[in-house]
């Protein structure tokens, strides 16, 4: 893990070899909808790891087989996992997998072919977001204009704990992220070159929605 603080905010690269790895399958133009759809959650498994590095343990007395002890167990806020629909769901169902008692939400937003600006469509997300600590998950921080959306509206609702993750970030993308949420900690699996003219990450993977629902 690559843990970089450039100025602006935090920004945490998961260099691990399997998430490496599996990225690069991912990026494959011949990777099949089910694998890719599989090395999604898989990934975000991973990156759920890092995600929770910092929740806070305290200790609790129980009974072993052999003896009582005290041992640690998560202390505090609870969690909630924000999906940014529709390709964040790829990533929701990984972290899920290891957090399955965390409280989900759902918001819609697309980003317009011809401007580029985020347009949302559904918000759904659980009333108590200011006693949560929240993760917002999208495979993609491109131009960062969906994610800065999001975020400024579960911050009007509440949210003061918040972090980004997703499987690639463009240099754009993070700096409009820390221009505008400086406080919001990204975490991803690769930081890529550019974006192109279409607002596409290069070299990228393609459409992570279309490539997770085989949709074109």
């Amino acid at each position: 893990m690559t843990n970089t603080s450039p100025e602006g905010g935090q920004v945490i690269l998961v260099d691990h070899p399997l998430v490496q790895h599996k990225l690069t399958l991912m990026r494959r133009t011949d990777t099949a909808v089910v694998q890719f759809r599989q090395l999604a959650r898989e990934i975000a498994l991973l990156l759920a790891y890092e995600v929770t590095r910092d929740l806070p343990l305290t200790t609790v007395e129980i009974e072993t087989p052999v003896a009582p002890t005290k041992a640690p167990t998560i202390d505090g806020k609870k969690l909630c996992l924000v999906s940014i629909l529709r390709a964040g769901n790829g990533l929701l169902d990984g972290m899920l997998d290891l957090m399955p008692s965390a409280r989900v939400g759902h918001i819609g937003i697309y980003r317009d072919p011809e401007t580029l600006v985020a347009v949302e469509y559904y918000y759904k997300v659980p009333v108590d977001l200011a006693s949560r600590r929240v993760v917002v998950v999208d495979p993609m921080l491109a131009t960062g204009n969906s994610a800065v959306a999001a975020i400024h509206k579960l911050k009007d609702d509440g949210a003061e704990q918040l972090k980004f993750a997703c499987l690639l970030a463009s240099p754009e993308g993070i700096a409009q992220m820390q221009e505008v949420h400086p406080d919001v900690p990204i975490i991803t699996a690769a930081i890529d070159e550019r974006l192109n003219d279409h607002g596409y990450i290069v070299p990228g993977l393609g459409d992570a929605g279309d490539r997770l629902y085989g949709t074109k």
